[in-house]
């Protein structure tokens, strides 16, 4: 039996990967954060890993067997919660070209998506909740910088890439016409 600590999760992974093991334990605590459900859907995902069982396991309450199946970190025969309202969006996201990148606290960050008052990146530095941030869009045409806040992040370790962070940044001094502009360069046709 191997043991491994919150902050060993790619390490886990990788003696997963290799090993094999019919079934993996996971702290409860640790599942609910970014990097435990990262995990948890890096193994359910990987077709080597089919015969890997994972659990859940809560200190005071019996063990929980996680359904392959399942998008997220739930016991089996446990309904989800019901969600208490539906996602509203404040302003159409548009889809950027593939290679855009542009800076998030000096660190070079792929463009995902762009509105008006907000942009999804996806960087190998770490990106945290509410943490504030500097952004620089640039291109021929010119640079606009911005300051901005991250409004939630998520921790992914995909098969064959590298660990990364995916993050919406909301946008809070960002010139409306001039991101308009950059925004009608770099969209996905």
């Amino acid at each position: 039996m191997h043991t491994f600590t919150d902050a060993e999760a790619v390490e886990a992974l990788a003696h997963i990967l290799r090993s094999k093991p019919r079934i993996v334990a996971v702290d409860h605590e640790f599942s609910a954060t970014t990097g435990g459900t990262a995990l948890i859907n890096r193994i359910k995902d990987d077709p080597s890993l089919l015969a890997c069982e994972l659990r859940v396991i809560q200190h005071d309450e019996p063990v929980a067997t996680i359904a392959r199946g399942a998008s997220d970190a739930t016991p089996v025969d446990e309904p989800k919660p019901p969600l208490d309202r539906p996602c509203i969006r404040r302003a159409r996201r548009y889809a950027v070209r593939e290679d855009v990148e542009v800076l998030v606290d000096g660190n070079t960050a792929k463009l995902v998506d762009l509105s008006p008052i907000g942009a999804q990146v996806v960087s190998a530095k770490s990106l945290k909740p509410n943490q504030r941030v500097r952004v620089v869009f640039s291109d021929d045409r010119g640079i606009l910088r911005c300051q901005g806040s991250i409004a939630w992040a998520t921790f992914e370790m995909p098969a064959g890439e590298s660990p990364r962070y995916r993050a919406g940044i909301s946008l809070t001094t960002a010139d409306p016409d001039t991101l308009r502009g950059y925004l009608e360069r770099h969209k996905r046709q």
